[in-house]
């Protein structure tokens, strides 16, 4: 009998059934190996390779010509170069994280937020403005605000749930509105004929609801006290067990709450300050090293240092040309070592300690290491049955007859994509292409179909559990990978809600211009999000009365 499920829905199989596992078991690596398995049964039972074929695709799988050959498998997408480069950035920031710890910086920073920072609203609000200000890429992001805010939020009794939930909700939504960032590099890769990519990435911020709705939504959600039940009850908890024990809650590792003398850091076993003499400096300065240093790699991998005749010379041309993985391994490895430098000529660390941050740093990001594996084989598997040319024929054959609700239309499929396949990268590779094809340059409903591609991308890639961006969030918030996908839910899809319906008012006033629609659909939507949190709140507070 033959079976041929490339191309069609069934290629969205692997991908739903990981989901839906993850989210039924708590358990995400053996959800997402089910999902690469089943991948590899309907690839082998489409090509009639048998078993071998099977445990081939599953491992290392080469497909097509030599000259457009493509790889698949758990062996190919651990060896590609992009993810090993991606790979070694997380190890090394773990490191450097780890020797902020060490040295007492992380302390320092606590003890003198501590004396700024007095409530739990301003733990959060600071949280959510270091990850608007760190910009340069999402992984950068959820590291580095996940290390620097964690003893803080900790402190003030802001559940790590919650601290998952504002990463992640600032890392992607600022980077994707960030012309110097590697997502802006990324989707000005995906626009070609000559056209300027990056140019054509600032034409379309303005219409990325999703993204300014998510910060603005923060603020919001933070300034009003509001919480949905999925993450307030993580906070009832913690605040039955503060009251019980009358302790200084400092760590929280999947529910169970872990007291200490002093409240600042974690597990005093691996955690405790190797010297007292740590300052505010000793971690400020190794975060402004990174930021630096990983512009500079970033550019430098578009060549921008380059003395060729044929290289880009212009900052953000050669910024929209790099390579993010080459530039962020070369501003991660630039700053450690001069971190290590630093810390040893002033005498913070000894060297022996110093070396053996490394080990511990590695150490941290195993987790998150063997997650990213596994979901970019899974990807790989959804690849290699068409999932991309099924989605894509599909918003194909929608593009003729509902022209005015396209934008929405393409917000919801990217969004479903993303969320499928866990990458909003390889949503924009599939569906920027089209919409450049779909509409003249000239057209305005081309610019809001490119920025409804992009904001349900970063929509599906917020709420996916194989997500490597959800995966940093909850690494970066030490949270229980389960627990942040299932607490932050309702704020994405809410958030998501009102920006489908301000891209159909975008999509239907769109003959008036690219500036008055944008004016108009923001004038909308600031009046959708704010009546959204009224309503929900008067139905928090109705469900509060009949229950007492």
């Amino acid at each position: 009998m033959d079976f041929n499920f490339i191309g069609t829905i069934w290629s969205l199989l692997p991908p739903v059934v990981a989901i839906a596992l993850a989210l039924k078991t708590k358990e995400v690596y053996s959800s997402l190996f089910i999902g690469i398995v089943l991948g590899a049964i309907l690839y082998s039972m489409s090509m009639g390779t048998g078993f071998e074929g099977f445990l081939t695709h599953l491992l290392n799988d080469t497909v097509g010509t030599s000259s457009d050959a493509k790889q698949y498998g758990l062996i190919s997408c651990l060896s590609d170069p992009w993810n090993v480069g991606i790979i070694v950035f997380l190890v090394v920031l773990g490191s450097i994280v780890s020797l902020m710890n060490k040295a007492g910086g992380s302390a320092a920073f606590g003890r003198w937020a501590s004396k700024h920072i007095k409530t739990k609203i301003g733990a959060q609000i600071a949280t959510i403005i270091l990850g608007i200000l760190i910009f340069i890429d999402d992984y950068f992001n959820c590291l580095t605000v996940g290390s620097v805010m964690r003893p803080i939020t900790v402190r003030h009794g802001v559940t790590k749930e919650k601290l998952a939930y504002l990463i992640d909700s600032t890392a992607a939504p600022v980077c994707i509105i960030s012309p110097i960032s590697s997502w802006a590099a990324a989707v000005s890769g995906f626009v070609s004929g000559g056209e300027n990519g990056l140019a054509l990435f600032c034409q379309a911020i303005p219409f990325n609801f999703y993204a300014f709705f998510t910060i603005i939504f923060m603020f919001m959600i933070v300034v009003s006290g509001f919480d949905f039940k999925a993450m307030s009850k993580y906070d009832a908890r913690l605040q039955e067990w503060y009251e019980r024990t009358g302790g200084q809650v400092d760590e929280v590792i999947d529910t169970k709450l872990h007291i200490v003398e002093h409240g600042v850091g974690a597990k005093q076993d691996n955690k405790k300050p190797a010297t007292t003499n740590g300052s505010v400096v000793d971690l400020v300065v190794p975060i402004l090293m990174l930021i630096v240093f990983c512009m500079a790699g970033m550019v430098y991998s578009g060549g921008y240092f380059d003395t060729t005749s044929n290289c880009y010379h212009n900052f953000v041309d050669a910024f929209a040309a790099s390579n993010a993985s080459v530039g962020l391994v070369i501003g991660s490895l630039a700053a450690l070592i001069l971190t290590i430098t630093m810390f040893v000529a002033r005498r913070t660390l000894k060297f022996d300690n110093a070396m053996s941050c490394l080990i511990k740093g590695f150490e941290a990001m195993v987790p998150a290491v063997l997650i990213l594996t596994l979901a970019w084989t899974l990807k790989s598997m959804t690849d290699s049955l068409g999932a991309a040319e099924y989605v894509s024929g599909v918003v194909a054959s929608s593009a003729s007859g509902l022209q005015m609700l396209l934008p929405a239309i393409i917000f919801i499929v990217a969004a479903l994509l993303a969320f499928a396949t866990g990458t909003s990268w390889g949503t924009f590779g599939i569906l920027i292409p089209i919409c450049i094809a779909v509409f003249p340059a000239a057209a305005p409903l081309r610019i809001i179909s490119i920025s409804a591609c992009m904001a349900g991308a970063v929509c599906g890639d917020h709420i996916s559990p194989i997500s490597d961006t959800t995966i940093m969030a909850s690494a970066g918030a030490e949270c229980k990978h389960v627990h942040h996908v299932s607490s932050q839910l309702p704020y994405a899809l809410t958030v998501a809600a009102v920006s489908f319906l301000t891209f159909v008012v975008a999509g239907f006033t769109q003959q008036l211009g690219v500036v008055a629609s944008a004016a108009i659909s923001w004038i909308f939507g600031i009046a959708m999000i704010f009546s959204a949190l009224w309503i929900l709140k008067r139905i928090s507070y109705k469900k509060v009365c009949v229950n007492n």
